[in-house]
């Protein structure tokens, strides 16, 4: 199979997962949208959360930092599960890993719509995020393996579309189950569609056609002289020392803050600020959630095509954020209109910039180790997606505004912008997988 790459693109490490004449097939894009259909389910009522904020307080009697550390406790587990998945994920089949997972996150949500009160929801959230650990790099690999690298941005941006466009429906739902029938509703509602995921996964996806021992033998012989576990973990670990995986994890670690703020404290700004009802604030951010389904398959298509590399959309969507966390900071920010279109601005870059940047990570990762690669990367920036949350909710609660939370956002973002800046110079032709192609 020939694959034809825009100037400057190395892509040798995960092309070895690519088995050669092999034909397309149609599916492949069967594939692709079980993939999205999954991490919509899984991530549905984890990123409903914050659509449900004014509801969540009502009930629970809530600050803005206790309802922060809601969305932490479902983040809390994949701190360790990401890389625990990413290891089986270069093991055994995506089919099972995955799928299971997500019936893990089924049983968190049933049993937290039993749960009396807030301790016990916390319980359940740490459940969810157990098994919601296989979600992300499980359907990134699974989406790496079926597609070249001439459709692969476009195809992870697809795929990763899926986190925003099950928020989005969350976004809408959710609420709206909270309001009319209660939480406990809203939390059985996720584990229907949690379980319909895992159903469908199981059922549809299968590894792509190869012979055994072929690219795509994730388990390959060990070597009589393999080194011991410890060396090996130190061996992979060094992968956070490569200039590319440098990158990826700063610019990883900064915009998934802001995609953490956005989540938390989007509704309730609109709501407290510009005078919005719960209900069209909730539709707000339903549409930056939307927006961030476009933004994620826009920018990796984008990134196929760069011939600044993979990694110049993820660069752009960093700049972006910047600007609209700054007119937030206006007297502009206050006006119900200005602050709706700024929050779509900051929905198609500051949850869209996620598709391009999975793609740079499994470009960048060793020969048969793309899972464990996805696994590290998501694991290091999950500790943002773990703090940020509860110390934003503290910053607004501390300072009686949101003025502080966004200004600290774009600061956070414009030093990552700077260090990657300088990281990518200093790293330039320092080894093939950290080059252009992946930045």
């Amino acid at each position: 199979m020939s694959v034809h790459l825009p100037p400057g693109r190395d892509t040798t490490a995960v092309d070895a997962l690519v088995a050669p004449g092999r034909p397309p097939g149609r599916y492949r894009w069967i594939v692709l949208g079980v993939a999205t259909f999954t991490q919509a389910a899984s991530c549905f009522f984890v990123q409903g959360v914050g659509a449900m904020g004014v509801q969540l307080q009502r009930d629970l009697q809530l600050d803005t930092a206790q309802l922060g550390l809601l969305l932490s406790a479902a983040q809390l587990v994949p701190l360790v599960g990401l890389l625990v998945a990413g290891e089986l994920l270069d093991r055994y089949d995506e089919r099972w890993v995955v799928g299971i997972g997500a019936l893990v996150v089924t049983a968190g949500l049933a049993g937290g719509s039993l749960a009396p009160g807030y301790p016990a929801l916390l319980l359940a959230l740490l459940v969810v995020g157990a098994g919601y650990s296989t979600a992300q790099p499980g359907g990134s690999k699974s989406v790496a393996t079926w597609f070249d690298a001439d459709r692969r941005g476009f195809a992870m941006g697809v795929r990763q579309a899926g986190l925003p466009l099950g928020g989005a429906l969350a976004s809408a739902l959710l609420p709206y189950l909270a309001e009319e029938f209660g939480r406990r509703a809203a939390l059985l509602a996720g584990a229907l569609v949690a379980l319909t995921g895992a159903c469908v996964f199981m059922g549809c996806y299968r590894r792509p056609p190869v012979a055994p021992g072929g690219p795509l033998d994730r388990r390959p012989p060990a070597a009589p002289d393999a080194p011991p576990l410890r060396s090996k973990l130190r061996l992979r670990l060094r992968l956070l020392g490569e200039p590319a995986m440098v990158r990826i994890v700063l610019s990883g670690t900064s915009m998934v803050t802001v995609q953490c703020g956005l989540g938390v404290l989007s509704a309730l700004y609109l709501h407290d600020v510009t005078g919005l009802g719960p209900g069209p604030a909730a539709l707000v951010l339903v549409v930056t959630q939307v927006a961030g389904v476009a933004g994620r398959i826009g920018l990796a298509a984008w990134s196929d095509r760069s011939r600044a590399g993979r990694y110049a959309p993820v660069r752009a969507s960093m700049a972006a954020v910047i600007a609209g966390m700054a007119l937030l900071l206006t007297p502009l920010g206050r006006s119900p209109v200005a602050a709706c279109l700024v929050f779509a601005w900051l929905g198609f870059f500051g949850i869209g910039w996620y598709g391009p940047w999975v793609a740079c990570v499994a470009e960048s990762a060793p020969p048969g180790r793309t899972g464990f690669a996805l696994g590290l990367a998501m694991a290091v920036t999950q500790i943002a997606v773990v703090l940020a949350p509860p110390a934003l909710g503290l910053l607004k609660d501390a300072t009686h505004g949101y003025g502080p939370a966004w200004g600290a956002l774009a600061t956070v973002t414009a030093l990552a912008l700077a260090l990657t800046l300088r990281t990518g110079r200093a790293g330039s032709g320092s080894s093939p997988g950290s080059g252009s192609g992946s930045g």
